[in-house]
């Protein structure tokens, strides 16, 4: 297995409010782990609150027993929901702070993913791209309900308005799932800053023209910022298989 992560602030921005990680090492009783998050908040509270929830994560993913994947990721993205908000609560200048969070991991075949907010992860077949997780934000939940659809949800005004976020939440649902991975199936994990600025078509193509993770990060990051480069950029480009 191969991975690369990579995040820029792009072109608009003055901090970058983005945080990720990759181990290809065993972290407790999961086999490897990838992580993105994208803050929310003022000038210091967004950095604090990806940063926070990624530090988190991690040492509760690797304190965890003998749970499965999609509990230890669970379980650990809740923690990080308590931490950050005990937190914001003890500080007024974090208040309000969240983040959202995707994680993942590749046991064999098996990629478990789990996510809160609108980073998504996507699966990169030969020929199509999937996106696994689902948004949770305002203009998704309208083209669900039938209000607009997913060609409208893309320039709607409220398209950034998430509905779920690490750290706002009294009891934290974390939506989990599960997909077999087939050789040449590619895994990306991103924040808004790349799928705001490109289209899933766009995301795959170059993908599939560059066949080694890291110049398809580097594609990607760089296709994000010639388009626009409106916010933070985070990606990560999995190969399962080599």
């Amino acid at each position: 297995m191969k991975a690369f992560s990579l995040t820029d602030i792009g072109k608009k921005r003055q901090l970058n409010q983005d945080h990720l990680y990759t181990s290809l090492e065993p972290v407790g009783k999961l086999p490897n782990i990838f992580l993105v998050a994208d803050g929310m908040g003022g000038h210091r509270a967004g950095g604090y609150a990806s940063s926070c929830a990624v530090e988190t994560i991690l040492r509760e993913a690797g304190e965890c027993g003998g749970e499965d994947a999609q509990q230890i990721l669970t379980k650990a993205i809740r923690r990080a929901n308590d931490v950050i908000a005990q937190r914001a609560g003890e500080d007024e200048r974090f208040s309000g702070m969240g983040t959202t969070v995707v994680a993942a991991c590749v046991q064999g075949t098996v990629l478990t993913a789990a996510n809160v907010g609108d980073s998504r992860l996507y699966v990169i077949h030969s020929d199509s791209i999937e996106q696994v997780t689902e948004d949770h934000s305002l203009v998704q939940e309208m083209v669900r309900f039938g209000g607009i659809n997913r060609e409208e949800a893309r320039v709607h005004p409220n398209k950034n308005i998430i509905t779920r976020a690490v750290g706002l939440e009294r009891e934290l649902r974390v939506d989990c799932f599960r997909r077999t991975l087939k050789p040449g199936d590619r895994v990306l994990l991103c924040s808004d800053g790349l799928t705001d600025m490109l289209e899933d078509e766009q995301i795959r193509r170059i993908i599939d023209k560059k066949r080694d993770v890291r110049s398809a990060a580097q594609a990607l990051v760089q296709a994000a910022n010639d388009n626009g480069g409106r916010d933070n950029i985070a990606v990560i480009v999995i190969d399962p298989f080599t």
